[in-house]
């Protein structure tokens, strides 16, 4: 038994190491993104600035609009689509409906409305939802023969300015596949959820996104509030439907065929964050899934591709094994249990171990999240609010573990085919 739980306690430690490294990494994030951050300000605002071709010369850009039961807040997705300021002979919507409720009405009416006012929406409407949103994607871009993409939740509501902003930097960088734009919130202020929410989204973007992308590392596409080339889907494979986040897919096939991705930091795109807590638990579960279906996929490619300098390597390999953070606790906190059950012995160093452990997580999590949130809201939150923002983030991974505890192993036992779980959207619709 003594050995056994000496098996365990080896376990738990180098499950408490690999999360500490893992964490460790959002550390190192905000170090680079303070020694690269006035370069690649200096690049964005270049790119920005640089200007269009005359109306007659612009490219046509088609605007996708993934919908799966969403109700009335289409219509508000569809409007904001349509009031982009881009020439009408050169702008096509394209309403990716998969309802199977009263939305599907709803977006026929909403087609037909902008239809009469000029405006060229097509309502495509599948009998059959095979591939989830990637399928629909996939489904639209065949449908068309045109080179540039705009994809937009129906919950995001992008300025009329967008295309004219975003479309220069496409343009002057062929290398380029899709320029990715910032989210910003429609109700970050609703309640503490929300604005959680907000603070550890505004981190993920000021600090992870525009870091990779000015340090060249791979930059996942976010899924929505960013323009697509053709050219870049097509190398990638196209869109699949055979993971929950089909953006982080194709962002990886495409980049091993060399194509690259451009974060906008001042470019912003409101949406809508789920407001309570089991939808925001159904949300997170399914990023992780797709995380974690992905990095399973895409690891092995990476280690193999020739070609790839090591520091890129290295990049890829760091984001994606983040995918085994739940796994190695999952795996870990258990193990140290039954050490310590079997041993009493190991317990003071089983406990010495997970203390270090969690006070460097939050230490480095509270450092990562209040660097990016005052980098992108120019440190609008006082200190003492941010705090309880803080305790609120760990409370919500502390809940994200409990629920996926029970469901990581069920997927052990029995695995089940991947299925899209939507996050609900609750728009008035205007």
């Amino acid at each position: 038994m003594e050995t056994l739980a000496w098996l365990l306690a080896a376990i738990f430690a180098l499950a408490a190491l690999g999360i500490s490294a893992f964490v460790g990494s959002l550390f190192y994030m905000v170090l680079l993104n303070r020694s690269l951050r006035a370069t690649g300000l200096a690049r964005e605002a270049r790119l920005l600035a640089l200007p269009l071709p005359a109306d007659a010369e612009l490219p046509h850009v088609v605007v996708q609009i993934p919908s799966f039961n969403e109700g009335a807040i289409l219509r508000r997705g569809v409007a904001a689509a349509a009031s982009l300021d881009w020439p009408a002979d050169r702008l096509h919507i394209q309403l990716l409906d998969d309802s199977t409720d009263a939305t599907a009405e709803i977006a026929r009416d909403a087609g037909a409305e902008w239809r009469a006012r000029g405006i060229d929406v097509d309502v495509v409407q599948r009998t059959e939802r095979t591939g989830f949103k990637g399928g629909a994607l996939q489904e639209g871009l065949e449908r068309v023969p045109h080179r540039y993409f705009a994809i937009f939740d129906v919950d995001y509501t992008p300025a009329p300015d967008f295309l004219r902003r975003c479309m220069p930097a496409l343009l002057a960088e062929p290398r380029l596949g899709f320029v990715q734009a910032r989210f910003d919130f429609l109700n970050a202020r609703e309640n503490a959820l929300t604005e959680m929410q907000a603070v550890t989204l505004d981190a993920h973007l000021g600090m992870e996104q525009a870091t990779r992308c000015w340090a060249g590392h791979p930059l996942p596409f976010n899924g929505t509030c960013g323009i697509w080339r053709r050219d870049a889907i097509e190398a990638g494979g196209g869109w699949r439907g055979d993971t929950v986040t089909e953006d982080l897919d194709l962002t990886y096939r495409g980049w091993m065929k060399g194509w690259r991705g451009l974060f906008l930091t001042s470019v912003s795109v409101p949406g809508e964050l789920p407001a309570d807590r089991a939808t925001w638990l159904r949300q997170q579960q399914r990023w992780a899934d797709g995380f974690r279906h992905v990095s399973l996929r895409m690891l092995p490619e990476i280690l193999r591709a020739p070609g790839l300098s090591a520091s890129a390597r290295a990049a890829a390999v760091l984001h994606l094994c983040m995918a085994l953070n739940r796994p190695f606790l999952l795996v870990g906190l258990p193990a140290g249990v039954l050490a310590g059950l079997l041993s009493p012995a190991l317990v003071p160093c089983l406990v010495a171990i997970f203390v270090a452990a969690v006070l460097w997580a939050i230490t480095t999590q509270a450092i990562f999240l209040r660097e990016g949130h005052n980098f992108i809201r120019k440190g609008e939150m006082p200190l003492s609010r941010f705090l309880l923002v803080l305790a609120r983030f760990a409370a919500g991974q502390v809940a994200q573990l409990a629920r996926a505890l029970p469901v990581w192993f069920r997927s052990l036992v029995a695995p089940k085919p991947v299925e899209f779980d939507r996050t609900p959207k609750r728009g008035d619709g205007n």
